[in-house]
């Protein structure tokens, strides 16, 4: 187990106490001095920590050259918990319309199932601009959610980046739909091809087996 593992591995812990965090309103921690921090900053604290590992462990694996299977499997895995969790507890608490949710997260599914789908038939979709923008508007917009639980003010500029997360989803599945359709067209194409060169074969031979048969014949005839 190297490094950017652990750090993957330490991301999908963060996600329990991110959401017990979230959803207990009442939570409040006395600091030195008697300074009490309120539950929404500590969940943006965790939040903004858990998703500092992800920048850490891509970054380590590619510096120590330590990418492996694992880690390319939990990565992505660890990023949909954390930022499904947040949203999921930001509904819970009335911070932000389900219908986004919904939304948001039915692409995270969709974009998975055609990776997945692709992956199966020996391609690999590879993550374009647009996916990455909207991971960091994700957690620029998760984050400016949670800092408007406390400052109400900031309300509207944090529903502002929840529509730039929604946009730049819908945007980027597309661009992925597009590829993997592109991708199976091609698919597809290549193998009608290739059943229509097997039949043409089979239809050639046949025509030889009849002809020499024909051939055995005319000789025993004469």
């Amino acid at each position: 187990m190297n490094l950017p593992n652990t750090l993957t591995i330490l991301r999908i812990f963060f996600v329990p106490f991110l959401v017990a965090v979230l959803v207990e309103q009442n939570l409040r921690i006395e600091w030195r001095g008697g300074v009490l921090i309120p539950n929404a900053f500590l969940a943006l604290a965790i939040f903004l920590i858990a998703a500092a590992t992800d920048l850490l462990d891509g970054y380590l694996a590619r510096r120590w050259k330590q990418i492996t299977t694992v880690g390319t499997l939990l990565d992505p895995i660890a990023d949909k918990l954390l930022i499904s969790a947040a949203l999921i507890s930001l509904v819970q608490i009335r911070r932000v319309p389900a219908w986004m949710v919904v939304l948001i997260i039915g692409r995270e599914f969709a974009v998975s199932g055609l990776r997945s789908i692709a992956a199966a038939e020996g391609y690999t979709i590879q993550a374009s601009d647009l996916g990455k923008t909207k991971m960091i508007t994700q957690v620029a917009a998760i984050s400016m959610i949670l800092v408007s639980i406390r400052w109400q003010a900031l309300s509207g500029f944090a529903m502002l980046w929840m529509w730039g997360v929604v946009i730049f989803g819908i945007a980027s599945a597309v661009q992925y739909f597009r590829k993997f359709w592109r991708m199976v067209d091609d698919s597809i194409k290549h193998r009608r091809r290739q059943q229509l060169l097997r039949i043409e074969r089979q239809r050639k031979r046949m025509l030889r087996s009849q002809a020499q048969a024909g051939a055995e014949k005319m000789g025993q005839a004469q």
